[in-house]
């Protein structure tokens, strides 16, 4: 019998295009395994601070391309997490671009799920992974989606949504989201609908929790 203080977590990690429905996903998984034992994390609490760059030049920033997350330290906060320790993750306030001054103390569960673009786009967090997804949907279905959120939830207008979404959004989901499909060992169509798809990951995830039981 392995002890509690002997067990790595699992890391699944969920990629795909801006609302393509990862998070949907990610939390339908996390509420049929139990939230005692899931974990969810965001790569976008990872997104660098901007509190150095005014204001009103923040919005112009690529937030859609690799360096403008902190992989360092998303990496060495998942090592210590799946080895079941603690952390002070960030808090990414999407309205500013800046981490708010509090960060939240978390402690790692025997599931870790990290949701993010660009999360299969990256070597170091593809190598903690147990279970690697690429969400997918329509671009024209993404677009709307990516839309509605961010005029009621980030605060923006419909000329922002649309100027980021030509200068940035496609240009880098075509260059560094897309083509890390190939990294993945499911793809999902149609996001957290693919009812399907889901038992089958939970199939998984259950299986894994067995062997390390």
């Amino acid at each position: 019998m392995v002890s509690d203080s002997q067990r790595r977590g699992i890391l699944i990690g969920l990629a795909g295009g801006t609302g393509a429905g990862k998070t949907l996903v990610a939390q339908t998984i996390a509420q049929d395994l139990g939230s005692d034992s899931v974990l969810l994390i965001e790569q976008d609490s990872y997104y660098k601070d901007l509190h150095h760059i005014p204001l009103g030049e923040r919005e112009n920033r690529n937030f859609d391309h690799p360096d403008s997350f902190d992989r360092d330290l998303l990496r060495a906060h998942l090592e210590k997490l799946l080895a079941g320790g603690e952390v002070d993750m960030p808090i990414y306030d999407m309205r500013t671009h800046t981490r708010v001054s509090q960060p939240l103390r978390i402690r790692g569960r025997r599931i870790i799920m990290l949701d993010g673009l660009l999360v299969l786009e990256d070597p170091g967090l593809r190598h903690l992974m147990d279970i690697k997804i690429y969400v997918d949907a329509d671009p024209d279905i993404r677009f709307i989606r990516r839309l509605k959120r961010d005029l009621t939830e980030r605060g923006r207008t419909l000329d922002q949504v649309i100027r980021q979404y030509e200068s940035s959004v496609r240009p880098m989901h075509l260059q560094f989201v897309e083509p890390s499909k190939r990294y993945a060992d499911l793809v999902i169509p149609e996001g957290g609908y693919n009812f399907v798809a889901i038992d089958l990951i939970k199939t998984k995830i259950q299986s894994l929790l067995a062997e390390t039981a």
